[in-house]
Protein backbone atom coordinates (compact mmCIF):
# COMPACT_ATOMS: atom_id res chain seq x y z
CA UNK A 1 0.00 0.00 0.00
CA UNK A 2 1.52 3.31 -1.08
CA UNK A 3 1.74 6.14 1.45
CA UNK A 4 0.65 9.69 0.66
CA UNK A 5 4.17 10.84 -0.19
CA UNK A 6 4.59 8.09 -2.79
CA UNK A 7 1.19 8.91 -4.28
CA UNK A 8 2.16 12.59 -4.56
CA UNK A 9 5.48 11.74 -6.23
CA UNK A 10 3.82 9.43 -8.77
CA UNK A 11 1.04 11.95 -9.35
CA UNK A 12 3.46 14.82 -9.98
CA UNK A 13 5.60 12.62 -12.26
CA UNK A 14 2.59 11.59 -14.36
CA UNK A 15 1.36 15.19 -14.52
CA UNK A 16 4.78 16.42 -15.71
CA UNK A 17 4.85 13.71 -18.37
CA UNK A 18 1.36 14.62 -19.60
CA UNK A 19 2.31 18.31 -19.77
CA UNK A 20 5.43 17.36 -21.75
CA UNK A 21 3.33 15.35 -24.21
CA UNK A 22 0.87 18.23 -24.62
CA UNK A 23 3.28 21.15 -25.06
CA UNK A 24 5.96 19.45 -27.19
CA UNK A 25 5.62 18.28 -30.80
CA UNK A 26 5.96 14.65 -31.81
CA UNK A 27 9.53 13.51 -32.36
CA UNK A 28 9.72 10.93 -35.17
CA UNK A 29 12.68 8.62 -35.74
CA UNK A 30 15.23 10.25 -38.05
CA UNK A 31 15.80 7.77 -40.87
CA UNK A 32 19.35 9.03 -41.30
CA UNK A 33 20.06 7.37 -37.94
CA UNK A 34 20.30 4.04 -39.79
CA UNK A 35 22.98 5.39 -42.14
CA UNK A 36 26.11 4.31 -40.26
CA UNK A 37 29.62 5.20 -41.34
CA UNK A 38 30.99 1.66 -41.55
CA UNK A 39 28.83 -0.44 -43.87
CA UNK A 40 31.50 -2.88 -44.99
CA UNK A 41 30.74 -6.55 -45.53
CA UNK A 42 33.20 -9.20 -44.34
CA UNK A 43 32.75 -12.97 -44.62
CA UNK A 44 29.31 -12.37 -46.07
CA UNK A 45 28.15 -10.44 -42.98
CA UNK A 46 26.85 -6.93 -43.77
CA UNK A 47 27.98 -4.14 -41.44
CA UNK A 48 30.21 -6.75 -39.85
CA UNK A 49 32.08 -4.66 -37.26
CA UNK A 50 28.87 -3.09 -36.00
CA UNK A 51 27.39 -6.60 -35.74
CA UNK A 52 30.23 -8.49 -34.04
CA UNK A 53 31.07 -5.64 -31.64
CA UNK A 54 27.86 -6.58 -29.80
CA UNK A 55 29.31 -9.96 -28.82
CA UNK A 56 30.76 -8.61 -25.52
CA UNK A 57 27.24 -7.75 -24.32
CA UNK A 58 26.21 -11.38 -24.65
CA UNK A 59 29.29 -12.66 -22.83
CA UNK A 60 29.13 -10.15 -19.96
CA UNK A 61 25.38 -10.58 -19.58
CA UNK A 62 25.58 -14.37 -19.37
CA UNK A 63 28.50 -14.25 -16.93
CA UNK A 64 26.59 -11.77 -14.78
CA UNK A 65 23.55 -14.04 -14.72
CA UNK A 66 25.63 -17.06 -13.72
CA UNK A 67 27.36 -15.14 -10.92
CA UNK A 68 24.00 -13.83 -9.67
CA UNK A 69 22.52 -17.29 -9.31
CA UNK A 70 25.35 -19.85 -9.06
CA UNK A 71 26.40 -19.99 -5.42
CA UNK A 72 25.35 -16.33 -5.01
CA UNK A 73 28.86 -15.18 -5.96
CA UNK A 74 27.72 -11.55 -5.79
CA UNK A 75 26.37 -12.05 -2.25
CA UNK A 76 23.00 -10.47 -3.04
CA UNK A 77 21.26 -10.58 0.33
CA UNK A 78 17.98 -8.92 -0.69
CA UNK A 79 15.40 -10.60 -2.93
CA UNK A 80 14.77 -7.32 -4.74
CA UNK A 81 18.47 -6.99 -5.53
CA UNK A 82 18.53 -10.47 -7.03
CA UNK A 83 15.50 -9.70 -9.22
CA UNK A 84 16.83 -6.29 -10.24
CA UNK A 85 20.30 -7.49 -11.19
CA UNK A 86 18.81 -10.51 -12.95
CA UNK A 87 16.68 -8.19 -15.11
CA UNK A 88 19.74 -6.02 -15.77
CA UNK A 89 21.99 -8.86 -16.92
CA UNK A 90 19.16 -10.42 -18.96
CA UNK A 91 18.81 -7.05 -20.71
CA UNK A 92 22.56 -6.82 -21.29
CA UNK A 93 22.75 -10.34 -22.76
CA UNK A 94 19.72 -9.65 -24.95
CA UNK A 95 21.42 -6.53 -26.33
CA UNK A 96 24.01 -8.89 -27.82
CA UNK A 97 21.27 -10.54 -29.88
CA UNK A 98 19.00 -7.55 -30.49
CA UNK A 99 21.65 -5.07 -31.56
CA UNK A 100 23.38 -7.63 -33.80
CA UNK A 101 20.04 -8.37 -35.47
CA UNK A 102 19.43 -4.66 -35.98
CA UNK A 103 22.83 -4.00 -37.54
CA UNK A 104 22.42 -6.83 -40.05
CA UNK A 105 19.65 -4.76 -41.64
CA UNK A 106 19.22 -1.35 -39.98
CA UNK A 107 15.64 -0.04 -40.09
CA UNK A 108 12.89 0.94 -37.67
CA UNK A 109 11.48 -2.60 -37.44
CA UNK A 110 14.79 -4.17 -36.41
CA UNK A 111 15.69 -1.19 -34.20
CA UNK A 112 12.87 -2.26 -31.86
CA UNK A 113 14.90 -5.36 -30.93
CA UNK A 114 17.96 -3.21 -30.25
CA UNK A 115 16.16 -0.76 -27.97
CA UNK A 116 13.93 -3.19 -26.04
CA UNK A 117 16.73 -4.96 -24.12
CA UNK A 118 18.58 -1.68 -23.54
CA UNK A 119 15.43 -0.26 -21.99
CA UNK A 120 15.09 -3.30 -19.70
CA UNK A 121 18.67 -2.70 -18.53
CA UNK A 122 18.11 1.06 -18.00
CA UNK A 123 14.95 0.66 -15.97
CA UNK A 124 16.38 -2.20 -13.91
CA UNK A 125 19.26 0.03 -12.84
CA UNK A 126 16.81 2.68 -11.61
CA UNK A 127 14.98 0.07 -9.53
CA UNK A 128 18.29 -1.21 -8.13
CA UNK A 129 19.26 2.31 -7.07
CA UNK A 130 15.92 2.76 -5.33
CA UNK A 131 16.46 -0.53 -3.48
CA UNK A 132 19.99 0.42 -2.40
CA UNK A 133 19.59 4.13 -1.71
CA UNK A 134 15.92 4.79 -0.92
CA UNK A 135 13.86 1.84 0.28
CA UNK A 136 14.19 -1.88 -0.33
CA UNK A 137 10.46 -2.60 -0.48
CA UNK A 138 9.61 0.34 -2.76
CA UNK A 139 12.51 -0.51 -5.07
CA UNK A 140 11.47 -4.15 -5.32
CA UNK A 141 7.87 -3.22 -6.08
CA UNK A 142 9.07 -0.75 -8.75
CA UNK A 143 11.02 -3.31 -10.84
CA UNK A 144 8.12 -4.63 -12.92
CA UNK A 145 6.34 -1.24 -13.36
CA UNK A 146 9.58 0.45 -14.46
CA UNK A 147 10.44 -2.31 -16.93
CA UNK A 148 6.87 -2.22 -18.29
CA UNK A 149 7.03 1.58 -18.71
CA UNK A 150 10.23 1.12 -20.72
CA UNK A 151 8.67 -1.54 -22.95
CA UNK A 152 5.54 0.58 -23.49
CA UNK A 153 7.72 3.55 -24.53
CA UNK A 154 9.28 1.38 -27.26
CA UNK A 155 5.90 0.13 -28.48
CA UNK A 156 4.54 3.69 -28.47
CA UNK A 157 7.45 4.85 -30.64
CA UNK A 158 7.05 1.93 -33.03
CA UNK A 159 3.31 2.38 -33.58
CA UNK A 160 3.06 6.19 -33.39
CA UNK A 161 6.56 7.12 -34.63
CA UNK A 162 7.07 9.35 -31.60
CA UNK A 163 10.25 9.09 -29.54
CA UNK A 164 9.22 11.37 -26.68
CA UNK A 165 8.26 8.65 -24.16
CA UNK A 166 11.39 6.67 -25.03
CA UNK A 167 13.47 9.81 -24.57
CA UNK A 168 12.02 10.27 -21.09
CA UNK A 169 12.76 6.64 -20.18
CA UNK A 170 16.32 6.91 -21.48
CA UNK A 171 17.33 10.29 -20.11
CA UNK A 172 15.48 10.61 -16.78
CA UNK A 173 17.75 7.90 -15.29
CA UNK A 174 20.74 10.01 -16.36
CA UNK A 175 19.45 12.67 -13.95
CA UNK A 176 17.87 10.49 -11.26
CA UNK A 177 20.78 8.08 -10.75
CA UNK A 178 23.53 10.72 -10.27
CA UNK A 179 21.17 12.67 -7.99
CA UNK A 180 20.57 9.60 -5.82
CA UNK A 181 24.27 8.77 -5.87
CA UNK A 182 25.19 12.26 -4.62
CA UNK A 183 22.35 12.94 -2.18
CA UNK A 184 21.69 9.52 -0.64
CA UNK A 185 24.20 7.42 1.35
CA UNK A 186 25.32 4.15 -0.25
CA UNK A 187 24.48 0.77 1.23
CA UNK A 188 27.69 -0.77 -0.10
CA UNK A 189 31.38 0.03 -0.55
CA UNK A 190 33.05 0.50 -3.96
CA UNK A 191 30.42 2.99 -5.12
CA UNK A 192 33.04 4.65 -7.33
CA UNK A 193 32.45 1.84 -9.82
CA UNK A 194 29.15 3.55 -10.63
CA UNK A 195 31.17 6.59 -11.73
CA UNK A 196 33.36 4.44 -13.97
CA UNK A 197 30.25 2.89 -15.50
CA UNK A 198 28.71 6.34 -16.05
CA UNK A 199 31.95 7.58 -17.62
CA UNK A 200 32.06 4.73 -20.13
CA UNK A 201 28.38 5.27 -20.95
CA UNK A 202 28.93 8.98 -21.64
CA UNK A 203 31.98 8.17 -23.77
CA UNK A 204 29.87 5.66 -25.71
CA UNK A 205 27.25 8.35 -26.40
CA UNK A 206 29.94 10.70 -27.72
CA UNK A 207 31.33 7.97 -29.98
CA UNK A 208 27.83 7.24 -31.25
CA UNK A 209 27.29 10.91 -32.06
CA UNK A 210 30.66 11.20 -33.83
CA UNK A 211 30.35 7.94 -35.78
CA UNK A 212 31.44 9.29 -39.15
CA UNK A 213 34.08 11.66 -37.73
CA UNK A 214 35.85 8.84 -35.89
CA UNK A 215 35.63 6.64 -38.98
CA UNK A 216 37.49 9.35 -40.88
CA UNK A 217 40.05 9.92 -38.12
CA UNK A 218 40.92 6.21 -38.07
CA UNK A 219 41.29 6.12 -41.88
CA UNK A 220 38.25 3.82 -42.19
CA UNK A 221 39.63 1.23 -39.76
CA UNK A 222 36.89 1.52 -37.15
CA UNK A 223 33.81 3.71 -36.77
CA UNK A 224 32.48 5.59 -33.78
CA UNK A 225 29.48 3.30 -33.57
CA UNK A 226 31.63 0.18 -33.29
CA UNK A 227 33.65 1.83 -30.51
CA UNK A 228 30.37 2.86 -28.89
CA UNK A 229 29.39 -0.80 -28.57
CA UNK A 230 32.73 -1.71 -26.98
CA UNK A 231 32.61 1.20 -24.52
CA UNK A 232 28.98 0.55 -23.61
CA UNK A 233 29.86 -3.09 -22.88
CA UNK A 234 32.29 -1.83 -20.24
CA UNK A 235 29.34 -0.53 -18.21
CA UNK A 236 28.13 -4.01 -17.13
CA UNK A 237 31.77 -5.10 -16.76
CA UNK A 238 32.42 -2.44 -14.11
CA UNK A 239 29.09 -3.08 -12.42
CA UNK A 240 29.90 -6.80 -12.24
CA UNK A 241 33.31 -5.97 -10.72
CA UNK A 242 31.56 -3.73 -8.20
CA UNK A 243 29.19 -6.54 -7.23
CA UNK A 244 32.10 -8.95 -6.78
CA UNK A 245 34.11 -6.60 -4.55
CA UNK A 246 31.60 -4.61 -2.54
CA UNK A 247 30.61 -5.08 1.08
CA UNK A 248 27.97 -3.45 3.25
CA UNK A 249 29.12 0.01 4.37
CA UNK A 250 30.28 -0.14 8.02
CA UNK A 251 27.94 2.72 8.98
CA UNK A 252 24.94 0.96 7.45
CA UNK A 253 25.94 -2.33 9.08
CA UNK A 254 26.38 -0.69 12.49
CA UNK A 255 23.06 1.09 12.17
CA UNK A 256 21.31 -2.15 11.18
CA UNK A 257 22.94 -4.05 14.06
CA UNK A 258 21.98 -1.38 16.58
CA UNK A 259 18.42 -1.38 15.32
CA UNK A 260 18.15 -5.16 15.61
CA UNK A 261 19.70 -5.22 19.11
CA UNK A 262 17.46 -2.39 20.29
CA UNK A 263 14.38 -4.12 18.92
CA UNK A 264 15.38 -7.37 20.65
CA UNK A 265 15.79 -5.62 24.00
CA UNK A 266 12.37 -4.05 23.69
Amino acid sequence: MMNKRSIYIWGISILCFLVLMIVTPTYPQDQDYHNFADQRTFLGIPNMLNVVSNFPFLIVGLIGLVLCHHGNYFRLSLQGELWGWTCFFVGVAAVGFGSSYYHLKPNDATLVWDRLPMTVAFTSIVAIFIIERVDEKKGTISIIPLVMVGIISILYWRYFDDLRPYGVVQFVPLIAIPAMAILLPPMYTHSTYWLWAAGFYLLAKVEEQEDKVIYGWTHHIVSGHTLKHLCAAMVPVFLALMLAKREIEPQRYSSKTFHCDHSFQI
